[in-house]
């Protein structure tokens, strides 16, 4: 192996480094532009960081092949240069194709707005309990469902953890957003430390029963955790997204995977409308796990997924509850009802909050600090039955959500 071969190997990793070093290339300058200064701030000073990192490998392997290091050792540290090099790439590309969402800038600003909205649910749990509420960075990208890449989470490569709370949503929900809530649910389930507390609380619940639905519930408490959040802060308004998308044929939505943990789909749809009973009594609620059960009745399907369903049926109350009042030391000893109160979200509490928000509902800003919850709530509860209905409706909501992209990131008191 020549000295030649290895300083070309060599320059051509440190150029791509270089290459990478330009952020604007990575996602437009306008979108960058798109993204509130201290969020912009914080994501491309990771980035930056995790790049000079590189270069400065890539600079070390440079001095020692001028003095004299083996070849052998040479190849070595540019191999491992190379898999790091993929590996900050992988992180960059990203965070730019993240950013570079907001190219348009009609979108840009609804994002915006959902980056505030996201701050704005955290808040309320976390904020009590003097936990610092993470930047949140929404981006449109394709498929069926949400995801998240936690705040704190350790990425690939070096250069330390993900600086924001990396939220995609999906293009076809982006006028019923709300799955933004489960999403944040899972950021502050992590930053409470909920999630191993609610399974000790589900396994509790179901101990006397079959122990194989005993042993299932506390393996989906990630999921149940992040939809409890969702609809303590948006009440019932999630719940119709939630099951268009997990919507499929009836085995599908009966089938449980191993490792997966997410519950069953029917379950999993049956448990937020025990959560809407629990705290609201009868509601649309009952027309959809009626339909539901029409559609996909687990007495009709022959699978291990259906017998989980049907033996589970009878404790939805009883999880539900536990769920709802049960006082967790993630939460300083109190429930997370004492948090988050869905009364304020419920069906009769919209129904005043609209009377006597009047015409100010889409153009007050105290509004939109004070109560920015409720309002989506509001602006998200109907289903509305025909395309015209539904385009009008979305716009409503996006130049409302356009309006909230200037308000500042909240914190912990």
């Amino acid at each position: 192996m020549t000295e030649q071969y290895l300083r070309a190997e060599l320059a051509h990793w440190r150029g791509a480094i270089t290459g990478l070093s330009d952020l604007d290339t990575v996602a437009a300058p306008a979108a960058w532009a798109m993204l509130e200064d201290y969020l912009r701030l914080r994501l491309r000073e990771r980035l930056e960081r995790s790049i000079a990192v590189l270069a400065a490998e890539g600079s070390a392997i440079a001095v020692s092949l001028d003095v004299g290091e083996s070849p052998d050792r040479i190849r070595e540290r540019l191999l491992v240069l190379r898999r790091r090099y993929i590996e900050v790439e992988t992180v960059v590309d990203f965070y730019g194709d993240a950013v570079n969402s907001r190219t348009n800038a009609a979108l840009g600003a609804v994002l915006g707005g959902l980056d505030t909205l996201a701050c704005d649910s955290m808040e309320i749990v976390l904020r009590p309990l003097g936990i610092e509420v993470p930047p949140a960075l929404v981006y449109v990208d394709k498929g069926m469902g949400a995801a998240i890449l936690r705040a704190g989470v350790r990425l690939w490569g070096p250069g330390g953890v993900s600086p924001v709370a990396a939220i995609k949503l999906t293009r076809h929900n982006l006028g019923h957003p709300t799955a933004l809530f489960h999403e944040t649910g899972h950021q502050v389930a992590a930053l409470t430390g909920w999630v191993p507390q609610l399974a000790d609380a589900l396994h509790s619940v179901l101990a006397g029963g079959s122990p194989a639905v005993a042993d299932l519930w506390p393996g989906w408490a990630s999921e149940i955790a992040a939809d409890v959040h969702a609809f303590v802060l948006a009440g019932w308004s999630p719940i119709p997204a939630l099951a268009r998308v997990v919507d499929g044929p009836t085995s599908a939505v009966h089938r449980i995977r191993i490792g997966d943990p997410h519950p069953p789909a029917w379950l999993r749809v049956m448990f937020n409308a025990q959560l809407c009973r629990a705290a609201y009594g009868a509601g649309p609620w009952d027309d959809l796990t009626r339909t539901w059960t029409l559609r996909h009745d687990p007495r009709r399907a022959e699978s291990a997924g259906a017998r989980v369903a049907m033996a589970s049926l009878p404790m939805l109350p009883r999880l539900a509850e536990t769920c709802l009042t049960m006082a967790f030391p993630a939460f300083g000893g109190r429930a997370i009802t004492a948090l988050a109160d869905p009364g304020l979200v419920s069906p009769a509490a919209l129904e005043a909050f609209e009377l006597q928000a009047g015409p100010a509902l889409l153009t007050s800003a105290h509004l939109a600090r004070r109560r920015p919850l409720q309002v989506v709530a509001l602006l998200t509860r109907d289903e509305p039955p025909d395309p015209a209905r539904a385009a009008a409706a979305t716009r409503r909501l996006h130049g409302w959500l356009a309006k909230l992209a200037p308000i500042p990131l909240p914190s912990a008191a």
